[in-house]
């Protein structure tokens, strides 16, 4: 993959020189660099805040309750899927905040921990299946990232889209809900 990304920078990088000249390819090298380092300071704050809220959670128990708590959605939709409920929940938990880059890593702890107990390695599990459509489907009820990075842009109103990602997150997972419970059921 880093390959595919070298040869689509070196292109770029190729047909912005040849069309525009050396100096503006230069300047628009660095422009794009001071760009993202400005987006990713100005995200940080939001990231270190919901990372941190996740560690306080984690310390004082509270995702074990919140393991606990979802163990029955979780059986009900991925049966078979019990080694990997804290990881599951924490997931769930991460995509829900807004933080799916916190997600990520519980994400692929709970695919390693399912597909341990796969007796065919080269076919995916239904849990697995199950567990890797709701989590695509992006359940956020605090869209954090996203309000984070309209902030970041200079909105005036960050929050603003609030209720039409909530509606279609709600209606994705309502649709990777229903397809694992009619298509993927045993």
């Amino acid at each position: 993959m880093n390959t595919v990304f070298v040869i689509l920078l070196l292109v770029g990088l190729c047909a912005q020189t040849l069309r525009f000249g050396g100096e503006a390819a230069l300047a628009s090298l660095i422009a794009g660099a001071y760009n993202a380092a400005t987006l990713c300071l100005s995200l940080l704050g939001a990231y270190l805040f919901w990372m941190g809220l996740l560690v306080v959670m984690r310390r004082a128990g509270l995702l074990e309750k919140l393991t606990r708590l979802l163990r029955p959605v979780i059986a009900w939709l991925m049966p078979g899927a019990s080694t990997a409920y804290p990881e599951i929940a924490g997931n769930f938990a991460a995509n829900m905040l807004g933080m799916g880059n916190a997600a990520t890593p519980l994400g692929i702890a709970a695919m390693q921990k399912l597909h341990k107990g796969n007796p065919s390695p080269d076919v995916a599990t239904r849990a697995m299946l199950a567990f890797f459509l709701i989590n695509i489907s992006g359940l956020q009820i605090i869209p954090t990232g996203i309000f984070a990075l309209r902030a970041g842009y200079g909105s005036a109103q960050a929050t603003a889209v609030f209720l039409p990602i909530l509606l279609s997150s709600l209606i994705d997972t309502l649709i990777a809900v229903l397809f694992c419970r009619w298509v993927l059921r045993a």
